[in-house]
């Protein structure tokens, strides 16, 4: 017979596992991943959407374009909203060109003319807005179908995009996960090439903190850590220049609403139809704070954290109501804002802007992380 001492040691060793289990369970169930079929593309290739959530923040993610369907988060109250534009289906997705969501690729933002020089050889992109190339082309990144693997707090997708691709030298394989950890969505790039090439990879989410589809974004208050941008001329191409914020409607290091100074008389701004900005972020090539927003009716607040040199500023200058997304919304101009993180826009057309070229051998590797929370200021 066991003594009492032994028995009471036994009851004591059933409860502690007992209790962990039930905390085990707890911890794996803060991070929830559903997949589902989402459509099809007309040539017959299944999109799956991921579906996961933190306990505090809920994501969509879908992989054709690695487009982030669905971001929901809460404000003030703790009632949930989704606060990136989108669309109702796969079809409206692979239709429209605002780029909701994706992954930008091979190359973010312009380059003038659809072609720069490396290594000798002249490279040339499909123009597809005006006499420039755009995100990479008519078929950029956030054109096609990813693969993809569930990770513990998230989803991984991987696209490898074939030498000429686009015109694009070289054979480069990307990978992007999305993970959800502690109310910030985590966006890691990765990427590797067998021959010379350049690279500009971003996220191209529309984000309306007060729900999508919620009216004007003009009332946002916006936070920059930069003090110079890179100026374009009319036809949004970099002119070259890295030039002070100081005295403009650019200068966001102190907290200004985005309505405040939007219609000022500035070439860059009428260039833009509104914020449409590279800016050059003060801190150093290491993962920090680049930018905040706060919505002063729901609480909401974003602050996105990057290690790349660049953020483009953008105020849904382009949305002109001819497309109704999510709910039956429409979606108007200035009814989002864009921070997308990247390296400076035409780099490679710019010897004295930041590399954005890659190497065999080398790994391009990059980090952006989007926290929310909610409170009032």
């Amino acid at each position: 017979m066991l003594s009492y001492r032994t028995q009471r040691s036994c009851t004591m060793l059933v409860f502690v596992m007992v209790l962990a289990s039930i905390m085990l369970a707890q911890t794996k169930s803060e991070t929830r991943i559903i997949k589902t079929l989402y459509g099809r593309t007309p040539d017959g290739a299944a999109v799956d959407l991921y579906s996961f959530s933190d306990g505090k923040i809920e994501a969509g993610v879908i992989t054709y374009g690695g487009i982030v369907v669905s971001l929901r988060t809460p404000d003030r109250n703790g009632k949930l909203a989704d606060i990136v534009l989108g669309c109702n289906s796969l079809e409206e997705y692979i239709a429209q060109t605002a780029h909701f969501g994706g992954i930008i690729g091979r190359y973010a933002n312009r380059i003038a003319h659809g072609t720069f020089q490396l290594d000798g050889h002249i490279y040339s992109i499909p123009k597809n807005n005006g006499d420039n190339a755009l995100h990479g082309g008519p078929r950029g990144f956030d054109k096609v179908v990813w693969t993809a693997q569930p990770l513990p707090d998230g989803v991984e997708l991987t696209y490898v995009s074939k030498d000429g691709d686009q015109g694009f030298p070289g054979t480069l394989t990307t990978t992007v996960r999305y993970t959800l950890r502690n109310g910030a969505l985590r966006i890691e790039y990765s990427a590797t090439t067998d021959k010379d090439t350049v690279i500009n990879l971003t996220n191209h989410s529309y984000f309306n903190l007060a729900g999508e589809g919620n009216g004007e974004i003009l009332g946002h208050v916006v936070k920059i850590k930069s003090s110079r941008i890179t100026p374009l001329n009319a036809s949004l191409i970099p002119t070259g220049e890295i030039k002070s914020v100081v005295g403009t409607p650019f200068d966001f290091r102190k907290p200004h609403a985005v309505g405040e100074r939007i219609d000022a008389d500035d070439p860059q701004l009428r260039f833009g139809l509104g914020y449409d900005i590279n800016y050059v972020l003060d801190h150093p090539r290491k993962l920090e704070e680049a930018a905040e927003v706060y919505e002063p009716t729901t609480g909401r607040i974003l602050r996105v954290l990057t290690d790349q040199p660049g953020i483009q500023f953008y105020t849904g200058n382009h949305l002109d109501g001819t497309i109704t997304g999510k709910n039956g919304h429409v979606y108007k101009k200035r009814f989002a804002l864009c921070l997308e993180t990247q390296h400076y826009p035409d780099s490679p057309n710019h010897p004295n802007f930041p590399s954005t070229e890659l190497k065999p051998g080398e790994k391009f590797h990059s980090v952006t992380v989007y926290e929310f929370s909610a409170g009032t200021r």
